[in-house]
């Protein structure tokens, strides 16, 4: 699998490219500041404010000067309702895994940059700026039935949400592992180093949006918990669980979660 390339610095780029470049310069911005903060012995609720502050405005301002015509939701702004009336709205997540962020050595944390088209992912990204890596919507999908050669399959879920992934590893004689980011979960599907993402309970749109829509671009399965699609920019922008898998889990998994 090749990772999203962040397009060319002359001439216009489309969404795909937008949407890899913006998270990936985010993610520079972010080691950057934290790089700086450290040094600057801030405290990590500063440092945690800095970056969630840094990354929306700079999103913020580049889509205003790239995209001036669409509309955005961030979890970082005032969502005036504006985005409703809009065709083409970017979701986004300027740094999701915050109080990972604050946290000395720690990689779990992510950038989120997403476009909807009435409502459906058109463009994403989704950068792990601690590791050097970017994925996007125009990657290569992955192979199927690949593996990384572990003895069992890997379930991975949030820190606080263990019991469906319990479940769902059962069913499929894997194990479970937990970390922080929405996009760091999802990107380790992708990437291979796990199988399935569970996370059982309701979420913002901003947490779903990117990393979902680079999951279903790279072949994977992407759905609520019951199964169905996700749709985005709705009055209450929030979706009711997460379930990203490999193709050749997926029938066991959501019969797993139907019992």
């Amino acid at each position: 699998m090749s990772h999203v390339s962040t397009g060319s610095d002359s001439g216009p780029i489309c969404d795909h490219q937008l949407a890899g470049m913006l998270a990936h310069q985010v993610g520079r911005l972010l080691v950057d500041v934290r790089q700086k903060a450290w040094s600057e012995r801030c405290p990590q609720h500063q440092l945690r404010e800095m970056g969630d502050r840094a990354a929306h405005d700079y999103l913020v301002d580049c889509l205003a000067r790239m995209r001036p015509d669409d509309a955005v939701l961030s979890e970082e702004g005032d969502d005036d309702g504006r985005r409703l009336l809009a065709e083409r709205v970017w979701i986004l997540d300027p740094l999701d895994g915050t109080r990972d962020y604050g946290v000395p050595g720690s990689v779990e944390w992510a950038v989120h940059v997403a476009l909807v088209v009435n409502g459906v992912p058109e463009a994403a990204a989704v950068d792990l700026p601690a590791v050097g890596r970017l994925y996007g919507t125009l990657q290569e999908p992955v192979a199927k039935g690949w593996n990384k050669r572990r003895d069992r399959p890997v379930v991975v879920t949030s820190r606080s949400q263990w019991g469906e992934a319990e479940h769902v590893a059962a069913a499929i004689g894997g194990v479970v592992h937990s970390c922080g980011s929405a996009g760091v979960k999802a990107m380790a599907v992708v990437e291979g180093t796990a199988d399935v993402y569970v996370h059982p309970s309701g979420l913002y749109e901003w947490d779903v949006c990117a990393p979902a829509a680079v999951a279903a671009a790279a072949g994977l399965d992407v759905s609520d918990m019951n199964g169905s699609d996700l749709s985005y920019n709705k009055v209450r922008p929030v979706v009711p669980g997460l379930l990203i898998s490999r193709p050749e889990f997926t029938s066991r998994v959501r019969a797993s979660l139907a019992r």
